[in-house]
């Protein structure tokens, strides 16, 4: 076992563990701490800047919340307006890309089109997409940092980053032993990730690190043993990259169904 590294320490945040029935159910419980989240913030704020996941856990999420917070003509709907997500105060990020056009059925800018774009007013320059079509990757992720500062000036700061986390321990395009895990001052880089033979865009640690709150979403069993490492095992984030982000000492809320949660010690799935 390889000891724990040194550039990440263990600093053992205390995240928050919602354990939910099935993926449907975490979507919905996610969806609900998103709006009350946007809610929050834009009472503070002008600008609410949320950046997006892929994946099929976070796609039922978009689908939710593409949709109204209550079924309309309900009491609950009625109670729930103060948490409708004011879509136009909304900045949308993502967290990496693959190199592929923008409606390519591989695209994360693409699902997110089809499931929460298409249906929720979001004016499109508020939407940040990465050009992962780009014949210069490098040159898009600059780009995309560029916009990334332009967008909240050089302290960039998500006020949400949505997160997923594969069986192999990735985040984002976050994956183990590539060269993305020891970028510390880029925003946004390209990444070789040999054992899928793909090179992609994603956002680095810094960002995620500073960002004002995590959520991850994770569902599967296959997820089990390695959600058990991330958060209860040594801290070795060359190997679960999204380690040092679930650790962090600002806020983290991990929603999981009871096959992911199912290998935890501490929560009873």
């Amino acid at each position: 076992m390889r000891a724990a590294d040194e550039t990440h320490p263990d600093g053992r945040g205390n995240p928050e563990i919602v354990v939910c029935a099935d993926a449907a159910a975490v979507a919905e419980k996610a969806a609900r701490r998103v709006r009350q989240l946007a809610a929050a913030a834009l009472r503070d704020r002008d600008r609410w800047r949320l950046c997006l996941a892929g994946g099929s856990t976070p796609r039922l999420l978009y689908r939710r919340l593409a949709e109204p917070a209550e079924s309309p003509g309900t009491t609950a709907h009625v109670d729930a307006h103060a948490d409708v997500i004011d879509w136009s105060r909304t900045e949308i990020f993502f967290g990496d890309e693959r190199a592929v056009p923008p409606d390519h059925a591989d695209s994360n800018y693409a699902m997110v089109s089809s499931t929460l774009l298409s249906s929720a007013e979001i004016p499109p320059a508020n939407v940040h997409r990465m050009k992962g079509e780009a014949s210069d990757l490098d040159a898009a992720a600059r780009e995309y940092e560029t916009a990334m500062i332009g967008a909240a000036g050089p302290r960039f700061a998500l006020d949400l980053a949505l997160l997923g986390m594969g069986a192999d321990g990735h985040t984002a395009s976050l994956f183990p032993w590539t060269t993305a895990l020891t970028e510390r001052k880029r925003l946004c880089v390209a990444v070789d990730v040999p054992k899928l033979g793909a090179r992609r865009l994603t956002l680095t640690y810094p960002v995620f690190e500073q960002a004002r709150r995590v959520f991850f979403l994770v569902a599967g069993r296959d997820k089990a043993a390695t959600l058990r490492a991330v958060i209860e095992g040594p801290a070795l984030y060359r190997d679960f990259p999204a380690q040092p982000i679930m650790r962090r000492l600002a806020p983290v809320t991990i929603f999981c169904d009871r096959d992911a949660a199912s290998e935890l010690s501490s929560e009873e799935p």
